[in-house]
């Protein structure tokens, strides 16, 4: 059972299939350790249209056009009785503007399945125990049974997710400055009128009294929906025989939620997760890269964690490509930096969401057009386009207009 391949990547999901598929396009070797199996469920299903280029690029479009998923074509916003609605087709940045609504568990199982057809082997039920880094990493592994055996590789990607392998096994956890903040979750039959609701967007609503609380209605395939509420950890601390309570009751006290979904039945238990955003010391170290979550997560707020990952993907890939052709490369200017600029994008549009300036300026009247765009790709995942002032200063621009906004009334 032992191996030896030119890179082997540390789980299955959205970034590590990439990767693989990417990996398999330059003709590498590539083995894929996954702890679980596939189809699995997760969160995180709304897309951004960012996303659609590096699945595109990975020979995997076809396959998830083809599935069958719930078109999206921007986001809607909403606060007692104000609306907002991005088009993400109208925005300033190149590129797609639509994408996906997802079920996690058939959208990952797709990616995965698709990187074994292009020659990625897959290995499901087996876990990395350990990893020597170095020039030529060996990770120990064991299946299911116990059996313990290695894998030598010329690189690691550890592409875990929140199960953060590589930072745990080598200590590389840091302090994220984000507060610890929890989701409570479902799925939905919405019974929804196609008139009475656009389900193209995800809808984020903001609690009536709490603007550091908020929601997520989802619409996905066959009259589902993923409906979720986001809060500090203590707001949703309730036994786990009352979540369902506790979700119905904050679903029934926000208007527009109310008024579509009051009383949709929830088809799976109510869901928990806290603590999730994270940071590392670095996201790279001798043999090894971190992808997407198992590297950073910031919040679900804005949808960016699949659009990290694929980004991470692709720029790993990129880089690990010219190293193993023989160039002298820096990961540190080639990898880390382009992916945090990114990462940092993303993370000032979340704390001013938190804060309530983005909420402002959002909501606000008499939008000037251009900006209205620049946010608009922001929010549809172009958050390296450098053209954008939104992405080149997000902290200033945001600032900015969040003074011109307050000006105006």
């Amino acid at each position: 059972m032992n191996a030896s391949v030119d890179v082997a990547i540390i789980g299955a999901g959205p970034s590590g299939a990439v990767a693989a598929a990417l990996l398999r396009k330059a003709g590498r070797s590539v083995l894929v350790l996954e702890q679980q199996h596939f189809p699995r469920f997760s969160i995180g299903e709304s897309l951004l249209p960012q996303s659609m280029a590096y699945l595109e690029e990975a020979g995997m479009l076809q396959d998830v056009v083809e599935a069958g998923f719930q078109y999206k074509n921007g986001a809607q916003f909403v606060h007692h009785d104000r609306a907002a609605a991005f088009d993400f087709r109208d925005k300033h940045s190149d590129g797609w503007g639509t994408t996906f609504q997802v079920e996690r568990a058939v959208f990952d199982d797709l990616l995965i399945r698709r990187a074994a057809k292009q020659g990625a082997e897959v290995r499901f039920g087996h876990s990395v125990l350990d990893m020597k880094t170095g020039h030529a990493p060996v990770l120990e592994v064991a299946d299911e049974a116990g059996t313990r055996y290695q894998v030598h590789a010329r690189f690691v990607f550890d592409a875990s997710g929140f199960g953060r392998v590589l930072p745990r096994l080598l200590n590389l956890e840091a302090p994220t400055r984000l507060p610890t903040r929890a989701a409570i979750f479902t799925h939905i039959r919405d019974g929804i009128p196609p008139e009475a609701h656009d389900r193209n967007k995800i809808t984020v609503a903001v609690h009536p009294e709490h603007r550091d609380v908020w929601y997520w209605m989802i619409p996905l395939a066959n009259g589902r929906s993923s409906v979720g509420c986001v809060a500090e950890a203590a707001f949703l601390d309730v036994p786990e025989a009352q979540r369902e309570a506790k979700l119905r009751a904050l679903i029934r006290g926000e208007p527009t939620l109310n008024r579509l979904i009051g009383d949709a039945p929830f088809l799976m238990p109510v869901r928990h997760i806290g603590g999730y955003s994270a940071n590392v010391e670095r996201l790279h170290g001798p043999g090894y890269a971190l992808l997407g979550n198992a590297g950073e997560f910031l919040d679900p707020v804005f949808s960016s964690g699949v659009t990290i990952a694929l980004r991470s993907a692709h720029l790993a890939v990129e880089t690990l490509e010219r190293q193993l052709k023989g160039e002298a490369v820096d990961w540190q200017a080639h990898y880390d930096r382009p992916l945090r600029k990114g990462i940092d994008t993303f993370r000032a549009f979340v704390e001013n969401w938190y804060t309530g300036k983005l909420q402002d300026i959002i909501f606000a009247r008499d939008q000037t057009p251009g900006i209205r765009r620049m946010i608009a790709a922001v929010l549809a995942g172009y958050a390296w386009d450098e053209t954008n002032p939104y992405v080149a200063e997000p902290v200033r621009r945001l600032n900015t207009l969040h003074e011109v906004c307050m000006q105006r009334g």
